[in-house]
C-alpha cells in the first residue's frame, strides 16, 4: 500500500510541507497547483526537491472545467491540457486529476463527455501520462461517481481512469456498494477525507470542514471496504481542506494523516480479508480493562500538600519505592503515585509543568503488543533506565508529552507494587471513603489538538468516541468529547480550550501545555462517601444555593434527597438510563481538581452541571502567592 497526501492539506510553503510529509512516513504527494504556482522554483527543480525528500508525485491536481464545453471553449480546454501535460513532464508527475465541470457553459451528455476524455486520453498516452476523472459533489452535470464511471467506461481508453473521493460520495449519500462493481484496474486513484455531520452547502462544507479518516462522522470505512472489494491496490491519499489544519503544525498534521491512513487500512483488512492492500502488520486494537495507576510529578513540599488532600479523601500512604523518592497512595482499586525524584522523566516533567499528572498506567492483556501497535501507528516509544530490582514496563508517549505505561495481568508486571514497593507506615490511616476505582480522567488541551488525541486513542485502543458537547464557562466555551470503551473500564474526556480566560484555558496556560486537569473516582454510595470525607476534614467545592433551587424545579426530587444534596454540595443529573451524583474537591494549584461520582446506570458525564461547577471553582481560585490548598 502506497500512501500520499495532498499538499493543500497542511500549512507552510512547499519545502516545509515536503519535509513534514516525508518525516511522517508518506510515500508521495498530490501536488496541489497553487502550492506549485506560489513556490519560487522551476518545475524541474520542484520535482527534484520532491524526490530528494524520498517522495514521488502521485498526482497533479486539479484540472478544471474540461468536459462538455462548447466551441471555442472546448478547443481552449485541450490547449490548457497540453500546457499542463508540459508542466507534468517537467515535474515528473504521471497522473493528473480532472474534476467534473462546474462552468455554466458546460453542456450535459455522457457520450459528449466520453468523447472528450477519449481524445484527451490519446493526447496523454503520447506523452506517457494518465488522466483520472473525479465527480465533484457540486458538479454541474456530473456529481456522482456512478456517472463519472460511466463516462470513463464509454471513453474506453487505457489512459483514462476513475478517481474516487470519499467526501464526494459520502456527502451526497451515494450507495458505496455501487463501487464494488467497478473494475479495480480502472480506478486510478483514491482520495480520502472524513468530516463532521453538518447541514450546509456541499462546497462550503468540503472546503472548510474536512478532516482525517476516523476524526469525523462519515462512514469512510464502508467506502474503503467497497474500494478494497474491487481489487484496487494503488495509492491511498488524503485530500483535506480544513481551516484549522491550514493554521496548525505541518509536522503534527502530517503525523495524524499517516496514522489515520494506516488505521483505516488496518480496519478494512480485518473486515475485507481479500483486500489487495499491503497493510503494515500490527496487533488488533487493544482492550483496556482498567486504569492501573496515575502518577504525579511534584517537589517535596507540593507532594506533601497533595498527600494531605488525598488523605482527607480516604487514601492511605500504602508504599514507598525501594530505591526512589516515590510514594504509593491507595484506596480500593485506585493507585496514585507521587514522584519527587530529582532526576529522570518525572523530574523533567515537573520542571516544565509543575505538579501535574506525568504518567498513566493502563491494564491490558498484552503490554508488548500494545506498544507494537502504537509504534506502527506513529506513537513514540518511551524508555528510561531501570534500577536493580525494578521492572521494565512497556510505555509510549501520550498527551502533552506525558507517558502511558501498560501492565498486563498475565506477566510479572502485574506484581509491580509488590516487587518495587515496600510498606509505608509513617502516616495514620484515614477513614476509608469507599472510593473503588477511577471512573474517568479528564485531559485539557487546546481545541485544535482534540482531533489529534481523539485519533491517537481510538486508533490504538478498542474505544469509541461520543458526540462533542459544549461546556459553558462564564468566560467562553470549552469543547468536550469522550473516548470510552463499551465496558466503561476506560473513560477519557478531552476538553478543548479556545481561550485562556476559561478555567480550562487558564489551567492550560499555567501548566504550559496539555495535561490531566481532573480525575474522577467512583463510589457506590455518594452519601456515605460524603460523610466519611467530612470526618477526614475534606473541604468540598461549595455550590451556590441557587443551583439547588433550580435543580428542585427541574427534577422535582424528594425533599429529603434535595436536602442531602444541598448539605453535602453534591450535584445531580439524570438521563434516560439512570442517575448521576457528583462531588468535587476545591482547586489544587491552577485549576486541577478531583471529582467523586456515583453512577446509577447513567451513561454521561454531567455536562449540564459543568457551568455550575466551573462558576464555583472560579470563586475558589486562589489569589497569586497564596498556598495551593
Amino acid at each position: 500500500m502506497k500512501t500520499s497526501i495532498a499538499t493543500v492539506s497542511i500549512s507552510g510553503d512547499l519545502s516545509e510541507k515536503l519535509a513534514a510529509i516525508a518525516a511522517a512516513g508518506f510515500d508521495g504527494i498530490e501536488i496541489f497547483e497553487n502550492d506549485f504556482l506560489t513556490f519560487d522554483g522551476t518545475p524541474r527543480e520542484v520535482g527534484q526537491m520532491v524526490r530528494d525528500h524520498g517522495l514521488e508525485i502521485s498526482l497533479y491536481q486539479p484540472f478544471r472545467d474540461f468536459e462538455g464545453m462548447p466551441e471555442p471553449q472546448r478547443a481552449r480546454a485541450f490547449d490548457r491540457a497540453e500546457r499542463k501535460f508540459d508542466l507534468m513532464q517537467e515535474l515528473g508527475a504521471e497522473l493528473v486529476l480532472v474534476c467534473s465541470n462546474v462552468s455554466p457553459l458546460a453542456l450535459g451528455g455522457i457520450d459528449r463527455a466520453a468523447d472528450d476524455f477519449r481524445e484527451l486520453g490519446e493526447r496523454a498516452a503520447k506523452r506517457g501520462l494518465r488522466v483520472g476523472f473525479e465527480a465533484l459533489a457540486w458538479g454541474r452535470h456530473i456529481n456522482d461517481h456512478r456517472d463519472a464511471w460511466e463516462i470513463v467506461r464509454r471513453a474506453d481508453h487505457p489512459s483514462i481512469g476513475l478517481i474516487l473521493d470519499s467526501f464526494h460520495t459520502l456527502a451526497r449519500k451515494v450507495d458505496v456498494d455501487t463501487i464494488r462493481a467497478i473494475p479495480g484496474d480502472r480506478i486510478f486513484f483514491v482520495q480520502l477525507a472524513d468530516a463532521p455531520l453538518i447541514d450546509m452547502d456541499l462546497l462550503y462544507w468540503s472546503r472548510h470542514f474536512r478532516n482525517m479518516p476516523g476524526e469525523g462522522d462519515l462512514p469512510v470505512i464502508d467506502f474503503m471496504r467497497a474500494v478494497a472489494a474491487t481489487g484496487y491496490d494503488r495509492v491511498l491519499s488524503l485530500e483535506i481542506f480544513n481551516d484549522q489544519f491550514r493554521g496548525g503544525s505541518p509536522k503534527l498534521i502530517s503525523v495524524d494523516g499517516y496514522r489515520s491512513l494506516v488505521y483505516l487500512a488496518d480496519q478494512v483488512r480485518r473486515l475485507e480479508p481479500a483486500t489487495a492492500f499491503d497493510v503494515p502488520d500490527m496487533p488488533d486494537r487493544v482492550a483496556v480493562s482498567g486504569i492501573e495507576f496515575v502518577e504525579f510529578a511534584a517537589d517535596e513540599r507540593e507532594a506533601d500538600e497533595l498527600g494531605t488532600l488525598l488523605h482527607t479523601m480516604g487514601f492511605e500512604r500504602a508504599g514507598e519505592h525501594i530505591h526512589k523518592d516515590v510514594a504509593l497512595w491507595r484506596q480500593g482499586g485506585i493507585n496514585i503515585v507521587l514522584n519527587t525524584e530529582r532526576e529522570g522523566f518525572a523530574h523533567s516533567s515537573y520542571l516544565v509543568h509543575g505538579t501535574s499528572v506525568c504518567d498513566i498506567g493502563l491494564k491490558v492483556d498484552d503490554a508488548a503488543a500494545t506498544v507494537a501497535r502504537a509504534r506502527v501507528l506513529g506513537a513514540e516509544p518511551f524508555e528510561q533506565a531501570v534500577g536493580p530490582g525494578e521492572l521494565k514496563i512497556p510505555a509510549i508517549r501520550g498527551v502533552g508529552g506525558g507517558v502511558m505505561h501498560f501492565i498486563d495481568a498475565g506477566s510479572e508486571l502485574a506484581r509491580v507494587w509488590d516487587i518495587e514497593f515496600r510498606a509505608a507506615t509513617d502516616r495514620e490511616a484515614p477513614i476509608s471513603c469507599g472510593l473503588t476505582r477511577i471512573d474517568h480522567i479528564a485531559q485539557t488541551m487546546r481545541y485544535e489538538e482534540m482531533l489529534t488525541w481523539l485519533l491517537f486513542y481510538t486508533s490504538i485502543f478498542a474505544t469509541h468516541k461520543t458526540p462533542m458537547v459544549d461546556v459553558i464557562d462564564p468566560a467562553g466555551l470549552v469543547r468536550s468529547q469522550v473516548i470510552e470503551n463499551d465496558s466503561g473500564s476506560l473513560r477519557i474526556t478531552l476538553n478543548g480550550a479556545e481561550n485562556r480566560r476559561t478555567l480550562a484555558g487558564h489551567f492550560l496556560a499555567e501548566n504550559f501545555g496539555s495535561a490531566v486537569q481532573h480525575i474522577a473516582f467512583a463510589t457506590d454510595d455518594i452519601f456515605s462517601t460524603a460523610a466519611a470525607l467530612k470526618q477526614n476534614g475534606f473541604l468540598p467545592l461549595v455550590i451556590s444555593p441557587n443551583y439547588y433551587e433550580d435543580l428542585d424545579a427541574r427534577f422535582d426530587l424528594d425533599d429529603a434527597l434535595m436536602e442531602r444534596l444541598r448539605a453535602d454540595h453534591i450535584l445531580y443529573d439524570r438521563d434516560e438510563h439512570g442517575e448521576y451524583f457528583q462531588l468535587f474537591s476545591r482547586n489544587y494549584g491552577e485549576g486541577f481538581f478531583f471529582e467523586i461520582v456515583e453512577r446509577r446506570s447513567y451513561k454521561g458525564y454531567g455536562a449540564t452541571n459543568a457551568q455550575f461547577r466551573i462558576a464555583a471553582q472560579k470563586r475558589h481560585m486562589r489569589p497569586k502567592g497564596m498556598p495551593r490548598i
